[in-house]
């Protein structure tokens, strides 16, 4: 009897670590499954995050609109849609031939500004060395990968901003359908939780939008000022593409920084040198009083972590990482705050 007691008992153990080991193998490749999921769909879930953004602002707007009005909530939204668009078509139509112009007169004279610079490096030992790196094959190639990698998009550059903007005119129409949605997924007892955390998600991007459009806005008026004070001739559409890249923080002011300079150096040496000074005040502005006065209004993002999800972004995503790197970053932080931080707060106490 004590024999048979013992081999049941022995069964027992025997059957309750298969059934660990086998639970353990299962959520591995559940864990296997999803990571293998996410890495092949990061960049529509990026997508969809640029339409979530677009949303943000059209009900942002919607909401002033209301305030100010007091009308219903669908002709705020409606309002706020095609007064955006009309907006954008204006100033394309307005400016759009003066910008296009520009750039016509920026692409014929880059190639020029190109071969003087190369001729004035020619000059000197340390410029044929620089010259000589540069034009090699391995550099060659090494920009041939990163541009590849930079400028690579799911459905193609038009094809994904068409996707972007209706993604972005759904979720303004009806945001709770789809808030909703991902609460119903979450078990009962977490749901309140979860809607808790996409306010504050919703809540914190807002305030981050807002902040960004008028950095970008502060930035555009004072390169637009400060090239028209120098004379230099493509002042406009270098003054919009500063203002657009700087969208992108750490590394736009560098590609805004490029053609401004090139251009600068078609009149002379010192007066690529006051572009450059220009820009670097116009970025240390933006930097130490913009961005920080927006800061004050949200979670406070470390720059070394922002320039740490560039970096990972831009090599592992390409474009669409690089620009939506610092949203991504902002929902990571919040989402630990708000699921473990506040948790363990709560435990300790």
């Amino acid at each position: 009897m004590k024999q048979q007691n013992d081999l049941q008992n022995t069964s027992a153990k025997d059957f309750g670590f298969q059934k660990k080991v086998w639970t353990i193998a299962a959520i591995f490749a559940f864990t296997v499954v999803m990571l293998l999921f996410i890495n092949s769909t990061f960049n529509v879930l990026l997508l969809v995050l640029a339409g979530s953004l677009i949303a943000i602002f059209f009900r942002a707007l919607s909401s002033f609109i209301q305030r100010k009005t007091k009308w219903k909530e669908g002709i705020c939204v409606a309002i706020s849609i095609i007064t955006t668009l009309l907006i954008v078509a204006a100033l394309f139509w307005l400016i759009g031939a003066k910008v296009q112009a520009q750039i016509i007169q920026l692409i014929d004279t880059l190639p020029k500004t190109i071969e003087h610079v190369k001729a004035r490096l020619n000059d000197s030992s340390i410029g044929e060395k620089i010259i000589d790196e540069l034009s090699s094959k391995k550099s060659m190639d090494k920009v041939r990968v990163f541009t590849g990698q930079f400028f690579q998009s799911t459905f193609g550059v038009l094809g994904d901003l068409y996707v972007v903007f209706f993604i972005g005119i759904f979720f303004t129409i009806s945001p709770q359908t789809y808030t909703k949605g991902i609460v119903q997924l979450i078990p009962i007892k977490g749901q309140t939780k979860a809607q808790q955390v996409l306010d504050k998600l919703g809540e914190q991007l807002r305030k981050w939008l807002k902040g960004k459009l008028f950095s970008m806005l502060v930035v555009f008026i004072l390169t637009a000022i400060g090239l028209a004070i120098l004379g230099i001739p493509l002042w406009l559409v270098l003054a919009l593409l500063a203002g657009l890249i700087s969208f992108i923080p750490n590394f736009g002011p560098l590609l805004a920084l490029i053609p401004a300079v090139l251009v600068g150096l078609l009149q002379s040496p010192h007066t690529a040198l006051l572009v450059a000074g220009l820009y670097i005040l116009i970025q240390f502005i933006e930097s130490n009083f913009i961005t920080a006065f927006i800061q004050q209004k949200l979670i406070n993002m470390p720059p070394a972590l922002v320039l740490i999800a560039q970096l990972f972004m831009g090599v592992l995503i390409g474009g669409w990482g690089l620009v939506l790197a610092t949203p991504l970053t902002l929902i990571v932080m919040i989402l630990v705050q708000e699921l473990y931080i506040k948790n363990r707060r709560k435990q300790s106490t």
